[in-house]
């Protein structure tokens, strides 16, 4: 078993000079992802909380159709299913894309998680106290400079620890960029399967491999909200 171990988790962690491991592909992907997630999720969930029906409504009606359909399903309809429009064929840069397996993974996993962050961060929006903005106002500060530093600011502070969830779940679901023919770690963990008949060393190995980067998020997420949230421990006395 032991020789069986250190011939097959290299794979797993370590680049070979040739392509890179299943861990630092998962790692990219779920960077990349969780990236752009956050950067357009800031001014969208802006939008999201806009009385304005004709801004509101375009956002929730994105966050409805990605929150209520599988990710696995997202994905398949991105890898297979856009590629095989005629606009898209008779569009080199669009053929392009959506030929590879990598952008296909990143923007199904990033559209996902936008779609989410965006319910977290307005719903943290809404819950903004309202003295807070009141006071924000007093002091002659225009709607743009209140989001920009009070209301943004404290929502996000706020939001930390269910973003860090999200997080946790996106690392998670990485585990379907298989489907894509993304070398991942559930990937490699099946090509070791399928050379070795080790199913239980070879899934071992990534289910280990999925909890050590999740505890090691936790860990990272519970060290900032540490700082980030002290200020509700005054709050409370």
């Amino acid at each position: 078993m032991l020789m069986v171990l250190n011939e097959y988790w290299q794979p797993f962690i370590f680049w070979d000079g040739t392509e890179y491991s299943g861990l630092a592909v998962t790692l990219w992907v779920l960077t990349l992802s969780l990236l752009f997630g956050f950067v357009l999720a800031l001014p969208l969930s802006i939008l999201r909380v806009s009385k304005k029906r004709w801004i509101s409504g375009p956002v929730w009606v994105f966050t409805y159709v990605f929150r209520g359909t599988p990710l696995y399903i997202q994905l398949l309809l991105i890898y297979s299913g856009v590629i095989s429009l005629d606009f898209v064929k008779q569009t080199p840069s669009l053929n392009d894309f959506f030929m590879s397996g990598y952008n296909c993974v990143v923007l199904a996993f990033t559209l996902n998680t936008l779609a989410y962050t965006i319910e977290i961060f307005a719903g943290y929006i809404k819950a903004t106290p309202h003295g807070e903005i009141e006071a924000a106002y007093a002091y002659g500060m225009s709607k743009f400079t209140v989001y920009r530093r009070v209301v943004l600011p404290s929502a996000l502070r706020r939001a930390l620890p269910a973003y860090s969830n999200e997080v946790i779940l996106m690392l998670h679901s990485t585990s379907i960029a298989f489907a894509a023919t993304v070398p991942d770690i559930l990937k490699v963990a099946r090509d070791a399967n399928s050379a070795t008949y080790q199913t239980f060393i070879s899934y071992s190995i990534a289910a280990v491999i999925y909890m050590c980067v999740a505890f090691i998020l936790v860990g990272i997420f519970r060290l900032i909200e540490r700082r980030a949230l002290a200020f509700l421990a005054y709050e409370k006395k």
